[in-house]
């Protein structure tokens, strides 16, 4: 793509960047229409959206860089009306404080999406090039996930007056919670940013031989699944904010066993063992955490107030994460562990619910 528009990579990266950050400044709007309006629409309006930016990558003329980002920027609205909390939000709205299963159902499912996604479109890019790959995925979306939105998702209930909103959580658990769950999500979202951009080269600066490395690194989506899949079955009696604390310890845990068992030929994959699946089960209680804190009512509104700090720090992870790495080297990993433990301690002065 870089070279299409005789641009370098990192601009590349920057219209990803952008995107995220739209991403982050459109979630609470949207977090209310949901909560309005019910999500069927809103899931339907992102698969047109997704469509529309990678339509417009598609057909981008060489050397016209503003359409490029525009194509970019409609991928930033699909992603605020599309991804893994506005399903939360529409599930939330349709089952209430009962929607923990089918938001661990959603998780499970979608926890294959790169398994799925990563070699199709590196065939479709190696088949049909990069502009094959976006028309591709914009076909896919507009006749496999608009319908499948239209005709699975029943209209959402009207909306139930309640002492509870994103704007007075008084009633629920108070501003000072929802600060605190903020902190703990934007923290944990963080680690799985950075890592998700750089642990091929944690595990290369711990002295792991790339083909090692490459191999612990694939450990991480499984965990992801197995850990979810669990926590629909094994654990899904276990209190929400028990599970929290629990995948929140896997960041520093995951340090512990590289940074002391660096140079052993079993660090590597305990460590993405244990950061796999405190990821997998972080996906699920970024959804049912809040619900169990604060109810169903402005459950929408409310997510996207507490996930625009992680969203916005996700987009600059990479970068922070990638000069620290360069700077001190496997030092690195005491941001990790360290940005851990705070999220971790604000998850324990967390309340349980009655």
């Amino acid at each position: 793509m870089a070279a299409d528009f005789s641009l370098p990579a990192s601009a590349i990266f920057a219209a990803f960047s952008a995107s995220l950050l739209l991403t982050a400044v459109l979630g609470p709007w949207v977090g209310r229409l949901i909560d309005r309006k019910g999500g069927r629409g809103v899931l339907a309006a992102s698969n047109l959206a997704f469509a529309s930016g990678l339509l417009l990558l598609f057909a981008a003329p060489a050397g016209w860089v503003s359409v490029l980002f525009l194509g970019w920027g409609m991928l930033g609205l699909g992603m605020a009306l599309g991804l893994y909390d506005s399903a939360f939000a529409t599930v939330a709205g349709l089952y209430g404080r009962e929607a923990r299963g089918a938001i661990t159902g959603i998780t499970v499912m979608a926890g294959f999406a790169s398994t799925i996604g990563w070699p199709l479109t590196a065939w479709l890019e190696t088949s049909f090039g990069w502009r094959g790959a976006c028309l591709a995925w914009a076909v896919l979306h507009l006749g496999l996930a608009l319908p499948l939105h239209l005709l699975l998702i029943p209209p959402a209930p009207p909306p139930v007056p309640g002492p509870a909103s994103a704007e007075d959580p008084e009633g629920a658990a108070g501003w000072g919670q929802l600060a605190l769950l903020a902190l703990a999500l934007t923290g944990t979202g963080f680690n799985i940013a950075a890592m998700a951009a750089h642990l091929p080269g944690v595990l290369a600066r711990a002295g792991v031989a790339p083909e090692a490395a490459l191999v612990a690194a694939s450990l991480v989506g499984p965990m992801q699944v197995l850990s979810r899949v669990l926590d629909a079955s094994l654990l899904r009696r276990v209190p929400p904010l028990v599970s929290a604390r629990l995948a929140t310890a896997a960041h520093p845990l995951a340090a512990a066993a590289l940074g002391l068992g660096s140079g052993g030929a079993l660090a590597p994959a305990a460590f993405a063992v244990i950061h796999g699946a405190g990821n997998g089960m972080l996906t699920i209680v970024r959804g049912t955490l809040p619900l169990a804190l604060f109810g169903a009512q402005g459950y929408g509104a409310r997510q996207g107030i507490l996930l625009a700090p992680m969203r916005l720090l996700q987009a600059l992870a990479p970068l922070a994460f990638g000069l620290a790495l360069e700077r001190v080297g496997l030092g690195a990993l005491w941001l990790y562990a360290g940005v851990g433990l705070i999220s971790l301690l604000a998850l324990m002065a967390l309340r349980r619910p009655g």
